[in-house]
């Protein structure tokens, strides 16, 4: 019998709390509960935008660094490149050789294209110190105040990313 009056206990103690609390509740002015659902809302709808703005970062921060990585890769392919276009600028050899080395080379250019790595058309243009780093100057009657001449280096670019900049000589007036 004990444990009945127990049970009872805490069937009147869970009523008694269900009923505060819907007295509570039905203490609040319909305004006061419009106030709440709103404040609600709003949270809701902060979380939401917060979650979105940091869904937009985490994807940009990882496009970021997958193109500083393809970045680097490329930098360090493009001394290969520079070799074997010495090579092929030079005299003599087996032509068989020669014609590996051409084949070579084109698929890597190919290649760097797919990756978007373009050259830059340094020859003729107007010196432009973001993509052209002039190693000399030469006075030439000829051509214009500042135009590249000569072309030591080609440079690249990787999108709208300077990869390298040429090595160039410039026109002195």
């Amino acid at each position: 019998m004990a444990h009945d009056e127990k049970d009872l206990a805490a069937e009147a103690s869970e009523t008694a709390g269900a009923t505060a609390a819907a007295t509570e509740a039905s203490d609040q002015s319909p305004d006061q509960i419009k106030q709440q659902r709103d404040d609600y809302y709003d949270r809701l709808l902060r979380k939401t935008a917060e979650f979105d703005n940091y869904r937009k970062r985490t994807d940009r921060e990882r496009l970021q660094l997958s193109e500083a990585a393809a970045a680097d890769l490329m930098q360090e392919l493009l001394p290969l490149l520079d070799d074997m276009e010495r090579a092929l600028r030079s005299e003599g050899g087996d032509d068989a050789i020669r014609k590996g080395v051409e084949l070579i080379h084109k698929q890597l250019l190919e290649t760097l294209r797919k990756r978007g790595v373009r050259p830059i058309e340094a020859l003729g243009a107007d010196f432009d110190p973001h993509y052209h780093m002039a190693v000399s100057h030469e006075p030439a009657n000829d051509r214009r105040e500042g135009e590249v001449i000569e072309e030591f280096r080609r440079g690249y670019m990787l999108g709208d990313r300077l990869l390298r900049p040429a090595m160039v000589k410039v026109a002195k007036g």
